[in-house]
């Protein structure tokens, strides 16, 4: 079947006052998080499990009850699961242990202790989809990707002009082409980190501070802009298919 992927291309003075107004509210707003303070792709992964449908301020104590319990990869993966369930499943998704515990087996044993650094070699792990892989290589690795959870589709809908709300797998695509196109060069952590907390802050989804937003005069909350220009291309993907061994 052929895949379609979208290329974003943004006016560059919308662009430059939407990453410098965002860098420049987060340096004075940004929330500061246990996992953002470890940079570490450890505290990372498992901040992002917890917080799978799951808020902030419910995952906060169990993080950090976790990291007491298991402080590094290696002790995780020594675990018995019941003792890494009975402290993730009361958050509900009850699911979270199993994925953490066999991402620690991935990484200790066939991995040798090494994390992986890809976004696809991130998406190979259980539990982790595109947006938690980018997130990951984002922030522990400080790459340029792109991520895209609730939060970040309603602040770039609105700001330029895309209708968020659609779910459709063609909407989604163009959503993701636009958060790659966002991203500033050698700046992926705190933009990502911006944009996150933009949009649990201060673009919220009911009642957003449009009176205090630093981006205000330039938003296009009502739908459609010259300056966002969206071109198909071909998806380009490899599938190898080889006998076992």
């Amino acid at each position: 079947m052929r895949r379609i992927k979208y290329v974003a291309s943004v006016e560059p003075r919308r662009l430059g006052a939407f990453q410098k107004s965002l860098l420049r509210w987060y340096r004075k707003n940004g929330r500061d998080l246990p996992w953002r303070r470890m940079k570490d792709p450890y505290a990372v992964i498992v901040s992002e499990i917890m917080l799978h449908q799951t808020t902030v301020a419910t995952v906060l104590p169990v993080f950090l009850r976790f990291l007491e319990e298991f402080p590094d990869i290696t002790s995780l993966h020594r675990a018995p699961v019941e003792q890494v369930k009975a402290i993730t499943d009361p958050l509900g998704y009850k699911v979270r242990g199993r994925w953490l515990k066999e991402i620690a087996r991935l990484v200790v044993e066939d991995g040798h202790g090494q994390w992986p650094k890809t976004v696809d070699e991130w998406m190979a792990m259980p539990g982790v989809g595109r947006y938690t892989a980018g997130a990951v290589v984002s922030l522990a690795f400080n790459q340029d990707v792109p991520i895209l959870d609730t939060n970040v589709k309603r602040v770039l809908g609105r700001y330029f002009g895309l209708s968020y709300r659609d779910t459709s797998s063609d909407t989604l695509h163009q959503l993701w082409a636009l958060a790659e196109a966002v991203v500033p060069k050698r700046k992926g952590r705190p933009f990502n980190q911006a944009l996150m907390d933009f949009g649990a802050m201060m673009c919220t989804a009911r009642n957003p501070h449009c009176r205090d937003c630093p981006i205000l005069r330039w938003c296009l909350t009502p739908q459609g802009d010259a300056s966002l220009s969206v071109a198909e291309e071909p998806f380009v993907y490899r599938i190898s298919i080889a006998p076992p061994g």
